[in-house]
């Protein structure tokens, strides 16, 4: 009787063992709201991400138009990384952009980029 329970475990160890390359070791990871607080303070500030003088973000005073409208982030960039990219050196995939590359010029440091990318990906 006693290996009986030992045969279950190791099946479901097994079974879990298997589908963990499909799904993954973990579920994608959420911001925390106070983070995405955080990465939207950045993203409206001014002085920082300024997002708000190229494109209009719900909730966002002053709006500019020269960009497009932030919103269904997350089915337009369904890959982070993508967007992360954009927002770190935008000339990598447009050289005629006029959206200043936050990373490569050290506008945002690496921890602000991740921020305002969970922030925008909210959206």
């Amino acid at each position: 009787m006693k290996s009986r329970p030992n045969l279950l475990i190791t099946c479901v160890a097994l079974m879990a063992a298997a589908i963990t390359p499909v799904l993954g070791d973990t579920p994608k990871s959420v911001a925390a709201p106070s983070d995405l607080e955080r990465g939207k303070a950045i993203a409206f500030n001014r002085n920082k991400g300024n997002c708000l003088a190229c494109h209009a973000i719900d909730g966002g005073e002053l709006p500019g138009n020269s960009g497009p409208p932030l919103l269904q982030m997350a089915l337009r960039f369904p890959d982070r990384a993508v967007l992360r990219a954009q927002i770190w050196d935008a000339t990598v995939r447009n050289p005629n952009t006029v959206m200043p590359p936050y990373g490569k010029h050290k506008i945002l440091n690496n921890d602000e980029l991740d921020l305002v990318v969970d922030y925008l990906l909210s959206l």
